[in-house]
């Protein structure tokens, strides 16, 4: 039976390298109003090279890194950005170098939750399905509601990167306890 009291690691991943990024922002955020016993470390996707398959027996130091840190995660947070109407080509090649080499996946069975920040007006929504789209090759479970798209983040979220609205606080209090919830319903699902 899975242990309501055992602490809970979240891998938390941007789907974006800029440095002022508000996903980067809502993560360290999500950090602060995290449960009691649950902890948020964030990976940064810089310095993982494009995706290579002539290397992927033998991957970059930084993937290696990257595929060690899933693995350790009980869930897997991404706050991506939304670029054309799709995943930012970073995280899309985050992801591919740690789905390889075939059958030596490090997302598989990993419960996730998506959210993402922008400055429009639909809060990356079309990027989040696409991620989502992703989760069923990669055979991650999903968290499917509550969804969190934070629109007109520029709004929200002050010049040095702090959020200054109390309801998306709460949204995102809201969002990772329901992650959570669902990462033990897994667990227990599993023994």
């Amino acid at each position: 039976m899975a242990d309501a009291a055992r602490p809970l690691l979240i891998l938390g991943i941007a789907g974006s390298l800029r440095k002022g990024s508000y996903n980067r922002a809502a993560l360290r955020v999500a950090q602060q109003v995290a449960p009691v016993g649950t902890t948020i470390e964030l990976f940064e996707l810089d310095g993982i090279p494009p995706f290579n398959q002539d290397h992927e027996q033998v991957p970059p130091d930084r993937v290696a890194q990257f595929k060690a840190r899933i693995r350790a995660a009980d869930a897997i947070l991404f706050s991506t950005a939304e670029y054309n109407y799709s995943i930012p080509g970073v995280l899309k090649n985050a992801i591919d170098w740690a789905s390889r080499p075939y059958g030596d996946s490090a997302w598989k069975g990993k419960s996730a939750a998506v959210m993402g920040a922008s400055a429009g007006a639909h809060g990356t929504a079309r990027a989040q399905y696409h991620l989502r789209q992703v989760f069923v090759f990669l055979d991650m479970m999903a968290l499917v509601q509550p969804e969190l798209m934070i629109a007109s983040a520029h709004e929200k979220f002050d010049a040095a990167g702090n959020l200054t609205d109390e309801k998306t606080r709460g949204y995102i209090k809201r969002f990772i306890e329901a992650l959570v919830a669902w990462t033990r319903l897994l667990e227990k699902g599993r023994t």
